[in-house]
């Protein structure tokens, strides 16, 4: 990159909510709580599918890359954030951008991809239940996480690239709490319609056509669950989807609303706010969702404690 044009300074001022300083004490707190918050129960689903053999199922498998996916995603952002709010200092170096920049994006194609692949699981467990195991074994899992991981931040060297090599003219005060494509567009001194139609383009393939997959997926399985004569089975079936719709809904309706129109259309505030409930709230409902709503996790962490209980000295 040409330093002279593009990056005469060697760091990005993130503005954030500094136009109201009133409020940056008071979200300190609450982000710092939250944050807390998701790294525990992410941290404890990793764990979980890892050390109790009844989660060793690909449900479990995929559910325990969300949830590292989740946790990568809040600390690429959440820590440079309270930085930021309680310290004089609000800047990121221009490498520290670059990287959150990649990282950020890399982690939302990623998750997008993995979330249609989770569909396609609950899918094959519904309709197909007596071949589950036979069609979702170890490798195809291990070839979807895979796939779904270089997809994503395949894409995300090529957003990346496009838009940090944007000339700048010395334009370094970002309107926001961390580097987002969106936002990065608007400090360009050029005519940027070229990467917001490529940005449009990679949020259809990366948004409407999983969350199509998805709703094709549900379609089959809501169909063969109104097959089923007993309304304790329907029930059953119904509740090994319901946590997965959930954050299906929660994810995508954030990253639709961010994503899917023009940057020039955006409203600060509001982007502000969703970008917050995007980075920082999802990634703790995911672990909530999925805990609060699953027996065999409840039941997992049940054995574990009592475990931990039992090996206590008396």
């Amino acid at each position: 990159m040409e330093r002279a044009n593009n990056s005469a300074f060697s760091r990005f001022i993130l503005l954030g909510f500094s136009n109201q300083p009133q409020l940056e004490t008071a979200l300190f707190a609450v982000i710092l709580i939250i944050y807390s918050l998701s790294c525990l129960g992410n941290g404890a689903i990793m764990l979980l599918s890892t050390m109790d053999p009844h989660l060793h199922s690909p449900m479990y498998f995929f559910l325990s890359n969300l949830s590292f996916m989740d946790l990568c995603l809040t600390t690429c952002t959440v820590p440079q954030t309270l930085a930021n709010f309680k310290g004089k200092d609000k800047t990121i170096t221009y490498g520290g951008c670059v990287a959150q920049l990649f990282i950020a994006l890399g982690l939302g194609g990623v998750e997008c991809v993995l979330l249609s692949v989770m569909a396609y699981d609950r899918y094959v467990a519904v309709c197909r239940p007596l071949h589950y195991m036979v069609i979702v074994h170890p490798q195809l899992c291990l070839q979807l996480v895979v796939t779904a991981w270089l997809t994503g931040f395949g894409s995300s060297v090529v957003q990346t690239a496009l838009t940090m090599t944007l000339p700048l003219c010395g334009k370094n005060q970002v309107d926001h709490f961390f580097c987002e494509v969106p936002v990065m567009l608007k400090l360009a001194c050029t005519n940027t319609s070229v990467n917001e139609a490529e940005l449009f383009a990679v949020s259809v393939f990366f948004l409407v056509v999983p969350l199509s997959l998805i709703l094709v997926s549900y379609g089959h399985i809501t169909r063969a669950v109104l097959k089923i004569k007993s309304a304790q089975g329907r029930q059953k079936a119904f509740g090994t989807c319901g946590s997965h719709l959930m954050v299906v809904i929660i994810f995508f309706g954030t990253l639709i609303s961010m994503y899917l129109q023009p940057p020039s259309s955006y409203s600060q505030d509001v982007n502000k706010s969703i970008a917050l409930f995007y980075t920082l709230v999802t990634p703790l409902l995911n672990p909530l969702i999925y805990t609060l709503r699953n027996k065999e996790v409840k039941g997992a962490l049940r054995r574990q404690m009592r475990r931990i209980l039992d090996l206590r000295p008396s």
